[in-house]
């Protein structure tokens, strides 16, 4: 029973908690503190910390540390998939439909207007760290950093998680 009670309270607040992670940590606390009396607020309000302390989405993490610590590791496993599980559903709900539709003039229009508004909104984030990078690490390393990438990822094929670690080894060196 106390799986289910898991997987109800992560659900429910996830599948509510419409705007990510901050969404759902006020319908999480009210099933974990109010609801099933799990933890205090004061216990909440610690995970909540953490779980911001931590790098990923706050809302799984929350979900596996409420399951463990009800349940053990199938709890954190019940907790992480319930939280999830709406997502996934929606996804397969929406890709479902989409395979559906593939061929229809309407959805071929509009992946016609969507691949290049990404395209612009990429090129417009790009050109915004490059300015970023330009004002914090000055002209010299913003042109090292960014020359290298591209003859890393273009020019010699090397996976981005190599240069992503070479260029933080790069930041380490002569950045700090």
């Amino acid at each position: 029973m106390i799986y289910w009670k898991i997987f109800y309270a992560n659900f429910i607040s996830n599948i509510l908690g419409y705007g990510g992670g901050p969404a759902t940590i006020p319908l999480l606390q009210r099933e974990v503190v109010d609801e099933y009396g799990w933890l205090t607020n004061q216990e909440f309000s610690e995970i909540v910390a953490l779980g911001n302390g931590l790098p990923g989405p706050i809302a799984t993490k929350m979900a596996a540390y409420i399951g463990y610590d009800q349940a053990g590791i199938l709890g954190a496993i019940v907790g992480l998939f319930a939280s999830v599980a709406p997502s996934l559903i929606l996804l397969i709900v929406l890709l479902s439909i989409l395979m559906k539709y593939k061929d229809a003039p309407r959805v071929k229009k509009l992946t016609k207007i969507i691949r290049p508004t990404i395209a612009v909104l990429l090129a417009s984030m790009t050109l915004e760290f490059l300015a970023d990078s330009y004002i914090d690490t000055g002209i010299l390393h913003t042109l090292i950093l960014t020359g290298a990438g591209y003859y890393f990822l273009e020019v010699r094929v090397v996976s981005p998680v190599y240069v992503v670690l070479g260029a933080l080894i790069y930041g380490a060196l002569f950045l700090s």
